[in-house]
C-alpha cells in the first residue's frame, strides 16, 4: 500500500484552515504553518480544526500532525506544500521558505493569481534555493470557504474543476498525479500564462469591492459578497472588464475563458 503524501499548508486564514481540515479528514498527514503564532494558538491546543460544510460535504474534526510558526519545521517532512495566502504574501513566503526547500518537493499556490508561480520561483532562486523544487499554481482557490472561529472553518462549495499549471509546464502532469488522491478536481491548465490570464479574482474582487463600498461601510461588511453584491448593473461592469481581459489574452495568442465560461466550469452554473 502506498503511503499517503505528507502535506504542509502555509497560511491559517479561512482557506488554509478549510484545506488543512479537509486533507486531515481525508486521511493525509497535515502540518499547518502560520507566521503569527498567536493566530494558531487555539488550533495547536485542540490539535486540529472543526470543519463544517453543506449537506453531503466534508465535516468533522480534522486532526493535524503539527501546527507551527517555524518554517523549517513546517517544510521538513512535506512532500506537497500548499500555499494558501493572499498573493501579496507570496514573495514573503518564498523568501522564508527558500533555505528549507528540498529536492523533490512540490509547491502549489492556491491560487497563483497572475504570474504567481513565476514570482515565487524567482524569489526562491534569488534567495539561494538550488533545490529541484516544482512550483505550480491553481487558477483559483478550490473552496468557497470562511472562518467560523479560531479553530473552525466552513466550506460552502468545492469547485468541480480547477485548472492547474506547473513551471515548467512539462511537470504539470506529475503534479496532477501527486495530488489526485486528494483533489481529482484539478485539471491541466496548459501553462502559467494561461492560468494567470484566467485569473477571475482580478475581475470579480476589485470591482465588486469598489462598486459596493457604500454597502460595505453601511453594513460593516455584514453582507454576502457575491449574492448581495452582484446586481444587474454591477454584472454589466464585470462583463466589460472581462472582455478587456479576454482581448489582452487574445493579443498574446491565448484563448482565455470568459467569466461565464469559467462559472460553468467551476460551479456548473449558467446565466
Amino acid at each position: 500500500m502506498t503511503t499517503p503524501e505528507k502535506y504542509t499548508v502555509i497560511g491559517a486564514g479561512h482557506g488554509g484552515k478549510a484545506m488543512a481540515a479537509h486533507l486531515a479528514l481525508m486521511g493525509f498527514r497535515v502540518t499547518l504553518y502560520n507566521r503569527t503564532a498567536d493566530h494558531v494558538t487555539v488550533i495547536k491546543k485542540r490539535g486540529g480544526i472543526e470543519l463544517e460544510s453543506a449537506e453531503g460535504g466534508p465535516h468533522g474534526f480534522g486532526k493535524l500532525a503539527k501546527v507551527t510558526s517555524d518554517m523549517a519545521e513546517a517544510l521538513k517532512d512535506a512532500a506537497i506544500i500548499m500555499i494558501v495566502v493572499p498573493s501579496s504574501a507570496h514573495a514573503d513566503v518564498a523568501q522564508k521558505a527558500a533555505p528549507f526547500l528540498k529536492d523533490g518537493q512540490t509547491v502549489i499556490l492556491h491560487p497563483g493569481r497572475t504570474c504567481g508561480a513565476i514570482e515565487f520561483t524567482k524569489v526562491i532562486r534569488d534567495n539561494g534555493c538550488k533545490a529541484d523544487v516544482t512550483v505550480a499554481e491553481a487558477e483559483t482557490f478550490i473552496y468557497a470557504s470562511r472562518s467560523d472561529g479560531p479553530a473552525q472553518a466552513r466550506i460552502f462549495r468545492i469547485k468541480e474543476a480547477v485548472p492547474l499549471a506547473a513551471l515548467p509546464a512539462t511537470r504539470t502532469q506529475q503534479v496532477l498525479e501527486a495530488i489526485a488522491p486528494a483533489y481529482p478536481q484539478f485539471i491541466d491548465g496548459v501553462n502559467v500564462l494561461q492560468t494567470g490570464l484566467n485569473n477571475m479574482g482580478a475581475i470579480f474582487h476589485p470591482a465588486l469591492t469598489l462598486l459596493n463600498a457604500g454597502w460595505i461601510e453601511a453594513t460593516h461588511g455584514d453582507y454576502q459578497f457575491y449574492i448581495d453584491g452582484v446586481t444587474p448593473s454591477v454584472a454589466r461592469v464585470l462583463e466589460v472588464l472581462d472582455r478587456e481581459r479576454v482581448t489582452i489574452a487574445s493579443s498574446l495568442g491565448i484563448r482565455a475563458r470568459t467569466a461565464l465560461e469559467w462559472l460553468q466550469l467551476a460551479y456548473d452554473t449558467t446565466g
